[in-house]
């Protein structure tokens, strides 16, 4: 739990605030650490290591390592046994294997990192000053398929790994109902469409993306031999011109509307609604910032708000689901059923039909 104001001292509180002031430079230092592979060999001699061990086996010079593991310290990676030797600590551990840290690590460090830096220009305008310096696209979105590949691989894992989990119990919610033919918007890589056609023999998908994510879903399902099954439709969704097509028994948005603003939001709903019927079941999966089991995970959602907003778009957010149920109200649909918090996930999934 983080401390309020009146559980510290001037001294604490202005401990607190040296470690934001110097955050982002501690933050590269454990980068360093990772990419020169001295956090791993520490955390591989679960006893402790000489520091000249890590110079010798790393070809590194004793004092690049000291600065970097006197930063370590600071940060709670690391820990003396004497002026000599360093073990790792548990949050060391955390940074160098846990699979969600590495996961967020390389994400900021490769994605927004350097974006963050127009953070308050993002601000001030609601566009992704950040996103210029990979490209002049006005959204991550027309530039995903673009970007430099370890970039594109770090946001990539970012995204699947706040999804992926979620998928083995949500396959199961989407097909209680059995539908013949389900649209995916905002399929990305076409990883749902492809794990739909793996757990149902007769299902068709209808992938509806922008023309650059596409081309990688159609990629990725001619590989596994299902372009007989999976269906292709370039959609702009921020153009309110262009309509969803009909014929959906059911409708599927993972992790999609937090990729917009509210008004955006009820705009893609509507178009959502017009192409329903009454049968037509439609569900949402969301990370919701008020609805996760641990402060970590609401810690993250609230960090990727942020790259939203410098990066992604400049204008949309992790949302609560108190939010997120208003928007679909207001859209002229309903709530049904939610599922919280499914299986082992951070994810919750709506079901909503039209009102």
């Amino acid at each position: 739990m983080i401390k309020r104001d009146k559980e510290f001292s001037a001294i604490d509180a202005k401990y607190e605030a040296q470690k934001i002031a110097f955050g982002p430079i501690f933050f590269q230092a454990v980068v360093a650490l990772q990419q020169l592979e001295v956090l791993p060999l520490i955390c591989k001699n679960k006893r402790g290591i000489a520091i000249s061990q890590i110079c010798d086996e790393l070809s590194l010079s004793e004092y690049g390592v000291r600065v970097l593991l006197e930063a370590a310290e600071c940060a709670g990676a690391i820990e003396y046994q004497d002026l000599d030797h360093v073990n790792a600590t548990m949050t060391g551990y955390f940074l160098s294997s846990d699979m969600m840290t590495k996961v967020n690590m390389n994400f900021v460090n490769d994605v927004c990192y350097q974006g963050a830096f127009h953070l308050a220009e993002s601000i001030k305008t609601g566009k992704p000053a950040g996103l210029k310096v990979f490209g002049n696209w006005p959204t991550v979105y027309e530039g995903l398929s673009q970007l430099p590949d370890n970039i594109k691989k770090s946001w990539f894992e970012f995204d699947h790994y706040y999804s992926d989990e979620a998928f083995r119990d949500a396959l199961k919610i989407v097909f209680e109902e059995k539908p013949k033919m389900l649209f995916d918007i905002g399929g990305n890589t076409g990883k749902w469409a492809i794990a739909c056609c793996g757990f149902d023999d007769e299902v068709k998908v209808k992938i509806l993306d922008l023309p650059g994510q596409l081309n990688v879903s159609k990629k990725n399902a001619k590989e596994r031999d299902l372009l007989d099954r999976i269906e292709f439709h370039e959609i702009n969704l921020l153009d309110t011109a262009q309509k969803i097509p009909k014929g959906a028994d059911a409708v599927w948005m993972s992790q999609f509307l937090d990729c917009f603003s509210e008004d955006e939001i009820v705009a893609i709903l509507k178009n959502v609604k017009v192409a329903s019927d009454a049968d037509t079941n439609i569900y949402i999966l969301e990370t919701f910032i008020d609805n996760q089991r641990f402060p970590a995970a609401k810690l993250c959602l609230t960090a990727t708000s942020l790259y939203f907003t410098c990066i992604a778009n400049g204008n949309s957010k992790m949302y609560s689901l108190s939010v997120m149920e208003k928007l679909v109200e207001k859209a002229g649909l309903k709530v049904v059923e939610t599922y919280p918090l499914i299986g082992d996930s951070y994810h919750t999934v709506l079901k909503c039909k039209i009102s």
